[in-house]
C-alpha cells in the first residue's frame, strides 16, 4: 500500500544514505539492512536521493534501481519521499513520473543556483507544480547552504499559496526559529491551508527549539536515528524537559557528524560500525575519514553511551 504524502505528516522521515560496496557499486543488501534499521528503530517516513544520499552522483538508472529496492523492502509499512530536484524539467518529470509508478508517496524539490530574486523563484517553482502534474504531492526544501537560494517567508508563503501539490516544507535554514515562527503564525490566522513542516538542520541540531515552534518533526539524517525519533516522541506528549535531556545527550556527536565536508563520510562510518551497511565508502567528489577522526569518533559515541545509561 502506497501512503500518499498529505499536509497531516508528522514525526521523523530519516534521509538514508546510499550503501556503495567498496568497489563503489551499490549495495542492495545493504540498503534492505538500512531499511530495517530505520524502521526498527521506529521511523514515520524514509526520504531517499537527498543531498547526503549523494543523489547527484548517481546515474538515472542507479537512482531507479535504490528506488525500486527501498520500496520493495518497505513494503508500504511507512511513506517514502524521493528527491527529484533536476538541473531540467525533463529529467525531474522523468524520474518523479518512474518512483510515482513504483511507490513512491512524493517527491522534492530544491531551488536550483540560478533563481535569485523572489519572482525568480517563484515563478520557478509554478514551473515545477505544472511539471509534476495535479496527482504528485511533493515537498519544498529550503536548504541555503546547499543551494545558496534565499527564500524569506513571503516567498514560501507564495509558492504554497500557488501550489495546491506542495504538501509540505522541509525546513532548514539556518538560522531559521523566526522564519518557522512567522509560516506558522500564517496558517493559524488563516492566511495559508496549514501544511507540515519538517526540520532539517543536519541531524536536527535545532531540533527541540524547532518543535516548540510549531514543527511537525524532521526529515533529516544521523547515524543514530532513534535520537529523532524519541525527541520527537516526548515533545508529542509533552514532557519537554525528557526531550531536551535526549537531545543534549546526543548534540556533541550530531554536531560532529554536521562539519561541512566530511559529515557525510563520518555517517556512513558510523552505520559501519553499527552494522546496519557493510561499507562506509563515499563517491567521489568525496571525504576520507583519518585516524584522529576515527578516534574522535569513538570517543564522542563512548561518552554518549554512558550518557544514555545514566538517563535511562
Amino acid at each position: 500500500m502506497t501512503h500518499q504524502l498529505d499536509t497531516s505528516a508528522k514525526g521523523v522521515y530519516l534521509i538514508t544514505v546510499t550503501p556503495f560496496s567498496d568497489s563503489g557499486a551499490l549495495d542492495l543488501g545493504s540498503t534492505d539492512r538500512m531499511i530495517d534499521f530505520c524502521l526498527d528503530q521506529g521511523v514515520t517516513g524514509l526520504t531517499v536521493l537527498g543531498i547526503m544520499g549523494e543523489a547527484t552522483k548517481l546515474t538515472i538508472e542507479e537512482s531507479r534501481t535504490f528506488v525500486r529496492q527501498v520500496l520493495a523492502r518497505v513494503q508500504g509499512k511507512v511513506p517514502v519521499v524521493v528527491g527529484a530536484s533536476a538541473p531540467g524539467f525533463a529529467a525531474m518529470k522523468e524520474l518523479t513520473d518512474s518512483v510515482m509508478d513504483l511507490g513512491a508517496s512524493g517527491v522534492m524539490v530544491a531551488p536550483p543556483a540560478t533563481v535569485r530574486t523572489d519572482d525568480q523563484i517563484v515563478s520557478y517553482f509554478q514551473m515545477v507544480d505544472e511539471t509534476l502534474g495535479a496527482r504528485v504531492p511533493w515537498v519544498l526544501q529550503d536548504h541555503p547552504v546547499s543551494t545558496t537560494v534565499q527564500m524569506s517567508p513571503s516567498v514560501i508563503l507564495r509558492i504554497l499559496k500557488n501550489s495546491p501539490t506542495c504538501v509540505m516544507l522541509k525546513h532548514e535554514d539556518w538560522p531559521g526559529l523566526a522564519k518557522l515562527s512567522t509560516l506558522r503564525a500564517a496558517s493559524e490566522k488563516g492566511e495559508l491551508r496549514r501544511v507540515s513542516i519538517l526540520t532539517g538542520n543536519g541531524g536536527g541540531l535545532f531540533l527541540p527549539e524547532e518543535l516548540t515552534r510549531g514543527a511537525d518533526g524532521a526529515m533529516t539524517g544521523f547515524a543514530y536515528p532513534e535520537m529523532m525519533v524519541d525527541v520527537v516522541a516526548a515533545h508529542a506528549r509533552g514532557d519537554r524537559e525528557r526531550a531536551h535531556d535526549l537531545f543534549d545527550a546526543y548534540l556533541p556527536l550530531a554536531r560532529y557528524e554536521q562539519q561541512a565536508g566530511v559529515g557525510l563520510a563520518v555517517r556512513k562510518h558510523l552505520f559501519q560500525q553499527r552494522g546496519v551497511i557493510a561499507s562506509a565508502f563515499v563517491r567521489k567528489p568525496g571525504p576520507k575519514l583519518s585516524a584522529q577522526d576515527v578516534a574522535d569518533i569513538a570517543l564522542l559515541v563512548r561518552r554518549q553511551d554512558k550518557r544514555l545509561r545514566e538517563l535511562a
